[in-house]
C-alpha cells in the first residue's frame, strides 16, 4: 500500500505560501467518523502518487493521529497555469466499510475494425465501482480487440471486474463502440451570377443619378 506522512497544519489562509516555500502542500482529511483535520504534506511525494497511482488508490496516511489511517484522494485543486497541486481533500475510509470511487478505464489491445478505417468512440473514460478499500483497482482494462465490425459495442457487462468489485452503473451502458468514418463531401462553390451583379450595379447607378 502507498504510504504518505503528513503533519498537522496550523498555518492557514495567505500564510500557506510559507508551506510552498518549504516544499509542502496544504490539505485536509475528513470522513464519516473523522473530524476534519488540516494537514501539510510533501508536495513532490503527493505529485508522484497522483501521477503514478491516481485518485482511486488507497493511501496509508501517518503522522496525523496516534494510528495511521487509510484515505482516498477526494479532490485536488490545481494551479490553472502550471497544473501544480495547490490543495487536496482526503477521505478517511472507515475500516470494514465499502467505498464508491470512479476508476479510470485503460483501453488495451487492437481492434480490426479500427485498422480497417473505423472510428473508435470512447463513451466512458472511468467507471464508478464499489468495493472494500483493499480490493480497489488502480485502473480497469477494456480490451478493444473484440471490436471487429462497424457498429460493434463494448458494454459494462462485458468487462471482467476484479474479485470483490461491483460496477455501480447499469450493465447495458456503452463503454466504447465503432463508428464509420464520415467523409465530408467538398461543396463546389456556386459561380457568381454576373447578370444579377450587373443589374444590381445598374440599379445603384440610377439611384445615385436620381439623388443628384
Amino acid at each position: 500500500m502507498i504510504s504518505l506522512t503528513a503533519t498537522p497544519r496550523t498555518i492557514t489562509g495567505k500564510s500557506s505560501a510559507k508551506l510552498s516555500k518549504e516544499g509542502l502542500m496544504p490539505a485536509v482529511v475528513y470522513g464519516p467518523k473523522q473530524e476534519p483535520i488540516s494537514i501539510a504534506l510533501p508536495l513532490l511525494e503527493f505529485k508522484k502518487i497522483l501521477r503514478d497511482e491516481g485518485e482511486s488508490t488507497v493511501i496509508e496516511l501517518s503522522g496525523v493521529s496516534k494510528a495511521s489511517m487509510q484515505v482516498l484522494i477526494h479532490d485536488v485543486d490545481l494551479d490553472p497555469v502550471t497544473s501544480v497541486p495547490r490543495h487536496a481533500d482526503f477521505y478517511a475510509i472507515e475500516k470494514g466499510a465499502k467505498v464508491e470511487v470512479a476508476v479510470p478505464l485503460s483501453f488495451v489491445g487492437e481492434s480490426s475494425a479500427v485498422k480497417a478505417g473505423g472510428n473508435l468512440v470512447k463513451v466512458m473514460h472511468e467507471l464508478k465501482i464499489e468495493s472494500e478499500a483493499a480490493d480497489l483497482p488502480h485502473e480497469i482494462e477494456v480490451d478493444i480487440s473484440v471490436l471487429e465490425n462497424i457498429g460493434d459495442q463494448i458494454h459494462v457487462r462485458d468487462i471482467k471486474l476484479p474479485k470483490g468489485v461491483v460496477a455501480q452503473v447499469e450493465g447495458d451502458e456503452v463503454i466504447a463502440l465503432i463508428q464509420e468514418v464520415e467523409v465530408e463531401s467538398e461543396d463546389t462553390a456556386a459561380a457568381p451570377n454576373m447578370d444579377a451583379i450587373e443589374v444590381e450595379k445598374k440599379g445603384k447607378t440610377e439611384e445615385a443619378a436620381s439623388a443628384e
